[in-house]
C-alpha cells in the first residue's frame, strides 16, 4: 500500500512538472513577448490619437457651417447648411472610390498608378520601413492601420471642398456645387497631393508642408477663387457708381461660435499630422505654435481693422483668427513659438488687406475664404523657408525659399486652371448660378423649399 501511495505522489509531482516544461518550451522568450506587447500598445496609442484627431477635424465641418451661414443672409441659411453637410458625404464617397488611391498609391512622381480604387491595393500596415509590403509606400512612415490613415486623410480632403462653399455662397446652384466638390476631392486635390504627401516630385525637391497650408488650404482657395470669378458678384454688392455695398451677415453669434469650433478642430488638424504619439514632444510643440499663431492672428487683425476701418470689426477678428491658423499649418512643426507669433501676426494683417483687395477687384467672396485660405496659405508655406530651423521636432531639412515658391506656383497654377475649366464647363452644361429672382428671394426656398427661420403663421381650424 505504501508503494502504491508513493507511486501516486510521484505522478502528481513529476507529470505536472513535465507538462509545465513542455508548455514552457512552446512559449517564446519573455523578452520577445514584452517587445511584442509594447509594439502592440504603441500601435494602439498611435491609432487612437490619429482617430481622435481625425474626429476633431471632422467636427470642423460644424464650424465651417456656422461661420458661413452666420456671415451670409438669413434667407440662404438652409442652402449653406445643406452644402456643408452634404459635402462631407460626397467627399467620403469620392475619396474612398478613387481619391485616396490617386494621392497615395505608388506610381510615377506625377501621378499614382497602383491601388487606385476603393482601398483595393495590397497593404500590410502597420508595418514600417522595409517591413512594409504594399502599394501605398508613401504612407509607410506611420505605424497605424491602413483604415486609420485613410480616415485622417479623408477629413483633410473634405476640408478642401468645404473651403469652396463659402466663396460661392448665396448664388450657386446646389447641384453644381455638389458636382464640383465630388470632382475636386476625387481628382484635383489628390493629384497635387500626390506631388507632396504621396512621395511625388515636389517631395523629392524638398518641398515641405507639414499639415497643408498649400496641399489643403491653398488648393481649396484656388478652386474657390475660380468659382467666384466665373459666378460673378451677388446682386447689389458692387454699385454702378463704383461703390461697394456691404452685404452683412445675419448671425455673428453663429460665426463666432463656428470660429471657436474651428480653432478647437485645428488642434486635431495640425498635431494629428504627426500620425503618431511618440514621446509627445512634437505634438506639444505643434499645439503651442498653432495656438500662438491663431491668437496673434486675432490680435493683429483687430488692430489692422481698427486702423483702416476705424472699428474693431468682428468679422475681421474672426477671419484673422482663422488666418493665423492657416498660416501656421505648414510650418507648425519646424518653427519656434516666437516665429509662430510673427507668422500669425502677419497672417492677421494680410487677411484684412486681402479682403479689401478682392472687394476692389470686384471679386465677391461672402465669407473671405480666398483671403483666409489662399492668401494666408501661400504666406504660411513661404514661412516654412523663412522661419524654419534645423533640429526642429519634425526632423526635416528646411527647404529653400525658391523650392517653396516653386511648389506654390505649380500647385496653384494647376488647381486654378483645372478649376476654371471645370466651372466653365458646368456653366455651359446647365448653368451654375440661380436666377435673379431666386437670388433675391433666397436660395432656401428656391433650392430646398424650406426656411431656416420661418414666420409664425396663425392658422384657424375650420
Amino acid at each position: 500500500m505504501k508503494h502504491y501511495f508513493k507511486s501516486i505522489a510521484f505522478l502528481l509531482l513529476v507529470v505536472p512538472m513535465f507538462l509545465f516544461a513542455e508548455e514552457a518550451a512552446t512559449v517564446a522568450n519573455p523578452a520577445e513577448e514584452t517587445a511584442k506587447a509594447i509594439q502592440t500598445l504603441t500601435v494602439g496609442l498611435d491609432t487612437l490619437w490619429v482617430l481622435v484627431a481625425g474626429m476633431l477635424v471632422f467636427f470642423m465641418n460644424a464650424g465651417f457651417a456656422l461661420v458661413e451661414s452666420g456671415f451670409a443672409q438669413s434667407k440662404n441659411t438652409v442652402n449653406i447648411l445643406a452644402k456643408n453637410f452634404i459635402v462631407f458625404a460626397a467627399a467620403t464617397f469620392s475619396y474612398w472610390a478613387i481619391g485616396w488611391g490617386l494621392m497615395f498609391g505608388d506610381g510615377t512622381p506625377f501621378y499614382a498608378t497602383e491601388g487606385l480604387f476603393f482601398l483595393g491595393g495590397l497593404d500590410n500596415s502597420p508595418a514600417l520601413g522595409d517591413d512594409y509590403k504594399g502599394v501605398y509606400s508613401s504612407m509607410n512612415w506611420t505605424g497605424v492601420p491602413l483604415l486609420a490613415k485613410f480616415f485622417f486623410q479623408l477629413v483633410f480632403a473634405a476640408t478642401a471642398a468645404t473651403i469652396v462653399s463659402g466663396a460661392v455662397a448665396e448664388r450657386i446652384k446646389f447641384h453644381s456645387f455638389l458636382i464640383f466638390s465630388f470632382i475636386l476631392v476625387a481628382v484635383m486635390y489628390p493629384f497635387t497631393g500626390h506631388w507632396v504627401w504621396g512621395g511625388g516630385w515636389l517631395a523629392e525637391m524638398g518641398f515641405h508642408d507639414f499639415a497643408g497650408s498649400t496641399v489643403v488650404h491653398s488648393v481649396g482657395g484656388w478652386a474657390a477663387l475660380a468659382g467666384a470669378i466665373v459666378l460673378g458678384a451677388r446682386k447689389g454688392k458692387f454699385l454702378p457708381d463704383g461703390r461697394i455695398k456691404p452685404i452683412l451677415g445675419h448671425n455673428m453669434t453663429s460665426a463666432a461660435l463656428g470660429t471657436l469650433i474651428l480653432w478647437l478642430g485645428w488642434f486635431g488638424f495640425n498635431p494629428g499630422s504627426t500620425m503618431g504619439v511618440g514621446d509627445g514632444s512634437t505634438m506639444a510643440h505643434v499645439i503651442v505654435t498653432t495656438n500662438i499663431s491663431a491668437a496673434l492672428g486675432a490680435l493683429a487683425s483687430t488692430v489692422t481693422a481698427w486702423i483702416i476701418l476705424k472699428k474693431p470689426d468682428l468679422g475681421m477678428i474672426l477671419n484673422g483668427t482663422l488666418a493665423g491658423l492657416v498660416g501656421i499649418t505648414a510650418p507648425c512643426a519646424i518653427v519656434s513659438p516666437t516665429s509662430a507669433a510673427i507668422i500669425g501676426a502677419v497672417s492677421g494683417v494680410l487677411v484684412v488687406l486681402s479682403v479689401l483687395f478682392f472687394d476692389k477687384m470686384k471679386i465677391d467672396d461672402p465669407v473671405g475664404a480666398t483671403s483666409v485660405h489662399l492668401v494666408c496659405g501661400i504666406w504660411g508655406t513661404l514661412a516654412v523657408a523663412i522661419f524654419g530651423y534645423e533640429g526642429s521636432p519634425a526632423g526635416v531639412d528646411v527647404p529653400s525659399f525658391l523650392t517653396q515658391l516653386y511648389g506654390i506656383l505649380a500647385i496653384g497654377g494647376f488647381t486654378f486652371a483645372i478649376s476654371l475649366i471645370l466651372w466653365l464647363v458646368l456653366k455651359l452644361a446647365g448653368g451654375i448660378r440661380v436666377s435673379e429672382e431666386e437670388e433675391l428671394s433666397g436660395l432656401d426656398l428656391g433650392e430646398h423649399g424650406a426656411e431656416a427661420y420661418p414666420d409664425f403663421n396663425i392658422r384657424v381650424r375650420g
